[in-house]
């Protein structure tokens, strides 16, 4: 149950139920309205009805996920960017971080091309055990070091609970990765933490199921969320690895404050595509994407097809800036 409260008393009717009913119930305030897990209408204080402007009684489970609950877009600030609302914010670089040097040079290009945050895995969670896992920590050092010196922020994947800790020291976002949409320690763990989450959606799962798995972060007290889509399986990965679903992109924006970013990348998995589905997922209205890039796809350690070289990527970064640029002229 949603209240939305008349706005003059709210505060003080927000206090008044969290007294009366907390104990037993879970509550969360957002502004005028109050959400109470468990409790019907009937059971409120009379004063309260009164003081309400409406009940919603209709909610979805992950309610602090919900517009119903928080109508306003979630707008995430770290040192270099603004994440939601009205600004398009670019995330790039390799799929992962292979050395010092290297990453330093994707880090100067991602930014030439008008990217505020340097992406870069040090934990790779591979189909195979015998590929490339990652630097670890080194792999982190290095990026946070490529990030500091081009004036950019930091976003990496944590794998487990038990890293949180250890990359919460260099990232400045946590990405939690497709395979891990559900893994619930990891989400709480991250929940406990302040620092801005990206939470890819798996790639068999529904929309409910991420808003769901973002529900676990936000229950935590973290509320720094953004959604990634980076496309689902269906039954057809003969031309693309995954299936774009760039419905998800509207269908999430109407049901979440959160912002949504798009991940072309991994969506279509052969960089020839990247760009048009890029532009696809701007005109879809996303808050922002993340991109691979490698200088020598064929030499790179992980995701080498679906890497932009520099060139390519610096093309469909201005394209997708100027294409956004025009959407908001039709607002």
């Amino acid at each position: 149950m949603i209240i939305i409260l008349k706005p003059a008393t709210a505060t003080a009717m927000q206090a008044k139920l969290v007294s009366q009913f907390g104990a037993d119930h879970e509550i969360f305030t957002h502004n005028n309205r109050i959400a109470i897990q468990g409790l019907r209408p009937e059971a409120l204080p009379t004063d309260v009805q009164a003081a309400s402007e409406s009940i919603l009684t209709a909610v979805p489970a992950a309610v602090q996920s919900s517009r119903l609950f928080h109508p306003e877009d979630t707008i995430i600030k770290t040192p270099h960017s603004v994440i939601g609302g009205n600004q398009f914010v670019m995330m790039a670089g390799p799929c992962s971080v292979e050395s010092a040097e290297h990453v330093d040079q994707m880090a100067a290009v991602a930014k030439q091309g008008g990217a505020t945050i340097v992406r870069g895995g040090a934990f790779k969670p591979r189909t195979s055990p015998y590929s490339f896992q990652g630097l670890g920590e080194t792999g982190l050092q290095y990026l946070r070091t490529a990030a500091d010196k081009h004036g950019l922020d930091m976003i990496t994947e944590v794998m487990d609970d038990e890293h949180v800790a250890m990359v919460a020291k260099y990232t400045d976002i946590f990405q939690i990765g497709a395979r891990n949409m559900q893994n619930f320690s990891l989400l709480k763990a991250v929940g406990q933490t302040q620092i801005p989450v990206a939470l890819k959606r798996g790639m068999s799962a529904t929309i409910d199921d991420v808003l769901n798995a973002a529900e676990y972060i936000a229950a935590g007290g973290n509320h720094q969320i953004m959604l990634l889509e980076r496309g689902i399986r269906t039954f057809d990965n003969k031309y693309t690895r995954n299936t774009f679903d760039l419905g998800a992109v509207p269908v999430l924006q109407s049901l979440t404050h959160y912002p949504v970013i798009v991940d072309p990348s991994h969506a279509v998995g052969t960089w020839e595509l990247v760009t048009p589905m890029a532009m696809a997922g701007v005109a879809a209205g996303a808050s922002g994407m993340i991109v691979e890039i490698h200088d020598q796809p064929t030499q790179a350690l992980s995701d080498g097809p679906q890497a932009l070289k520099p060139a390519t990527y610096l093309k469909m970064a201005q394209q997708a800036f100027q294409l956004h640029d025009l959407m908001q002229t039709w607002a």
